[in-house]
């Protein structure tokens, strides 16, 4: 049975690029029954029928997967923000970030619209960070070359909310994708969907996934991780955890506690661990069967 990588998901169509060419296909039914579906960047075995249509058979096994953006097999998780219309919450590039962290991926958080802001509040935040911090213009250019130097040789995927130009950035990386990209609602203060699908792109020598923008109200629907694992998630937490008085310390009000004191000392941001806090109370909500049922 030949195998391929799902590079477009549209509409209940997969297509898988194989040997060259691409195929078309419908997933089985019994993925649907499972609650299973097949993700861009998904390798996948397939079939096809005798007038060419193809048909996913089988899903072979990950070595990651999100639901937002809803990819698979992802090398670099780019978090693509910015400090102007829409300007983004913090707590949007957390939830990005942890999800990334407790996928085992590698994210790089990318500050577009460099050449409309004079603030440089995300990197002030993400400065106590081992995260690699971009700041790009789709406009200018600037950052665009140190970009397309990461995205080299890996299959990346962009994340970030609704207008902060990730489009934008992808056609500057590779113009002749001609991507369509939109203005922002100077009423609404954010971005309008350009992006309706997943699709992967060769990039700068690497493939990347443009994926649909989301909403504030989007990130509450991300499969929440266990609150026991999610101080993992921050790895800024890493040098003060095994100090903290007891060896269980979930760094919420316990007495005796290095990452709340670090906190306080501005070793950590402290927007950073609000997001820690919130997300924390988020994962408390689910009981453990809920947790593992979302991560699979």
């Amino acid at each position: 049975m030949p195998d391929g990588v799902i590079i477009k998901a549209l509409s209940g169509f997969y297509y898988v690029r194989s040997g060259g060419s691409t195929v078309e296909c419908r997933a089985r039914g019994r993925f649907r029954r499972a609650g299973e579906s097949p993700l861009v960047g998904d390798r996948v075995e397939f079939s096809t029928d005798a007038q060419g249509k193809g048909r996913v058979d089988a899903i072979l096994p990950r070595r990651n997967s999100f639901v937002r953006p809803a990819v698979a097999n992802i090398d670099l998780l780019i978090a693509v923000a910015s400090e102007v219309e829409p300007v983004t919450d913090p707590f949007l590039i957390d939830r990005v970030t942890s999800t990334a962290e407790h996928n085992g991926c590698e994210l790089l958080i990318c500050v577009n619209k460099s050449d409309a802001a004079s603030s440089h509040r995300l990197r002030d935040i993400y400065s106590a960070t081992p995260y690699r911090l971009i700041e790009t213009s789709a406009v200018t250019g600037e950052g665009i070359a140190e970009l397309a130097g990461c995205i080299k040789g890996k299959i990346c995927a962009f994340s970030g909310n609704s207008g902060v130009g990730k489009s934008s950035i992808l056609n500057a990386l590779e113009p002749a994708l001609n991507l369509p990209t939109g203005e922002v609602s100077e009423k609404l203060g954010r971005g309008r969907h350009t992006t309706r699908h997943v699709e992967i792109f060769p990039v700068a020598g690497g493939y990347c996934a443009d994926t649909p923008g989301f909403a504030s109200f989007d990130v509450e629907q991300m499969p929440p991780i266990p609150k026991d694992e999610l101080q993992y998630a921050f790895p800024e937490f890493g040098p003060w955890r095994s100090t903290c008085r007891f060896d269980d310390c979930a760094h919420i009000k316990e007495p005796g506690c290095s990452v709340r004191e670090a906190v306080g000392e501005g070793k950590i941001s402290p927007s950073r661990y609000q997001s820690y806090l919130r997300l924390y109370e988020i994962s408390s909500q689910y009981k453990d069967w809920e947790l593992k049922s979302s991560e699979k």
